[in-house]
């Protein structure tokens, strides 16, 4: 626990601190040559924050194992301590959800973290929360959150392309550049925000772009709200926030995603109807198109009240109805698809779980995404 104390001699205007870290060693200085109002200016910018880090595993938390590759190690206090020294004015608490790879977090994983921060954030002493989260899946679960919280509080995920005691391992410039955006004042309001490499991204924007740099997590088509410079957090634009809130007591998890190809046909479709889907997401070809052999699995599948989703295979763009050939957006859309505005289909698949746990109604769920 980080705590100060400020002494105030107006007389001489003179303002001394005593500083107490974890209550083991206190340190007394003095500041001279400075006007009462800059005095007063210190003590607010030294105001303490108190920021939760829970831990879910990934990379950030991998270490070499000989000729076996990387695999998940507890690092908690290791980075904690470092982070405690680096950000003494962040008083930073912790928790261990899980130290899984991130191909292990299933969307039950992703519900059961959402409802953990919901309690968290309602705590009126934590004034933000940051996740470490393998970066393989990070996206959807940072989505995920998006979707399910309705707080102001600042919640930022963070990764590492890197596994620690790596050279140039990233997870700790990361981690600090989070607290510091989690505890910036301007952060609040801004939906669930992902932060690595420096650069600040919306939860509903971003993408992981690279399987190797450390510069992979990017919006490709409007570019991070913000960077992180040294202490300083800088925001360069405010995104709309697209995102409703969905807040179901429960989710289905028996939602595919299908990417569409030249010659596709509905076997797949059949196959996942068969299966007992509940909903399908298609990444369709361009603006928003998918091939003749697929429509009989289409139409099959919204005859059972099944929705379809559909999103681009392309990283950039909405899908529209502009296109009346069949299988073209206009026909899509007649039969009663749902179209996403600017989603890729992992994330069109994480809202339609959501959606599917809050109801069944075609027209509701349509309603969510537009």
């Amino acid at each position: 626990m980080w705590k100060c104390w400020f002494i105030f001699n107006l007389e001489k205007c003179l303002l001394e601190i005593k500083v107490c870290v974890n209550h083991r060693k206190s340190t007394f200085f003095r500041i001279t040559n400075l006007d009462f109002r800059d005095k007063m200016k210190l003590v607010i910018k030294l105001k303490e924050k108190t920021i939760l880090v829970i831990f879910t595993g990934g990379t950030i938390s991998m270490v070499k194992n000989g000729n076996q590759g990387m695999t998940i190690g507890d690092n908690l206090e290791d980075l904690i301590d470092v982070m405690q020294r680096e950000l003494p004015n962040i008083d930073i608490l912790s928790y261990t959800f899980s130290l899984k790879p991130s191909p292990f977090i299933t969307p039950s994983d992703m519900f059961e973290l959402a409802k953990l921060v919901d309690i968290k954030l309602h705590d009126a002493h934590i004034d933000g929360v940051v996740i470490t989260h393998g970066t393989d899946t990070l996206e959807e679960t940072a989505f995920f959150l998006d979707l399910y919280l309705e707080h102001t509080k600042p919640v930022v995920i963070t990764g590492s392309m890197r596994g620690f005691k790596e050279i140039a391992y990233d997870g700790l410039s990361n981690l600090r550049s989070s607290l510091l955006v989690a505890a910036n004042q301007e952060s609040r309001n801004k939906g669930v925000l992902v932060c690595l490499n420096d650069a600040i991204n919306t939860a509903r924007e971003v993408t992981k772009t690279h399987t190797l740099s450390l510069d992979t997590f990017k919006s490709l088509e409007f570019g991070p709200i913000g960077i992180v410079e040294l202490d300083s957090v800088i925001y360069s634009r405010i995104p709309p926030r697209e995102t409703p809130q969905i807040h179901p007591n429960h989710i289905e998890e028996r939602v595919s995603l299908i990417k569409t190809v030249a010659g596709e046909n509905s076997d797949i479709l059949n196959l996942l109807i068969d299966h007992g889907v509940k909903g399908i997401v298609i990444e369709a070809l361009g603006r928003g198109n998918v091939t003749p052999q697929m429509i009989p699995g289409i139409k099959r599948a919204i005859a059972l009240n099944i929705p379809i989703v559909l999103t681009s295979r392309a990283p950039i763009g909405r899908v529209l109805d502009n296109y009346g050939y069949e299988g073209g957006g206009h026909q899509l859309k007649e039969l009663g698809a749902i179209f996403t505005k600017g989603l890729n289909g992992q994330k069109a698949r994480i809202q339609l779980i959501l959606a599917l746990g809050e109801t069944n109604s075609m027209e509701r769920i349509k309603g969510l995404f537009d």
